[in-house]
């Protein structure tokens, strides 16, 4: 085993554990999913690419997975708002959503984007 492989493989690892970025090695997370345990990334910067990675390994691994943004559900507040430019924004999110969640439905793990908070939540569901 290498040195990093070595520094993973010490990591007592948790269910619903928190990280950094810098703790998001590819062996950290496949220990997770192999746990089929729940974690949440703190102070992400690039979701993009953290999203990117964990979804690969989810799926890498036999499983489905739902991305989403976290709080999106407050968008349909809007609706609310009399004015026709706000609820037709509204009606569109919520079509979106629907659409979305029937694509991917019965999920394995669903990862929740925050870009508010700046953090990633992975939930298994099953």
């Amino acid at each position: 085993m290498d040195a990093v492989a070595n520094q993973v493989a010490e990591v007592k690892i948790s269910n619903d554990m928190r990280l950094t970025t810098e703790d998001l090695t590819t062996e950290l997370i496949q220990r997770l999913i192999d746990k089929k345990y729940n974690f949440q990334v703190l102070a992400v910067t690039n979701q993009t690419n953290v999203v990117s990675k964990i979804e690969g390994l989810i799926e890498k691994n036999g499983y489905k997975c739902r991305v989403y943004t976290e709080n999106r559900a407050a968008t349909l507040a809007a609706v609310a708002i009399p004015t026709g430019i706000t609820q037709i924004a509204a009606l569109g999110s919520a079509v979106g959503m629907a659409v979305h969640n029937i694509a991917t439905f019965n999920p394995d793990y669903e990862i929740g984007k925050n870009k508010f908070n700046g953090t990633v939540t992975v939930k298994y569901k099953k």
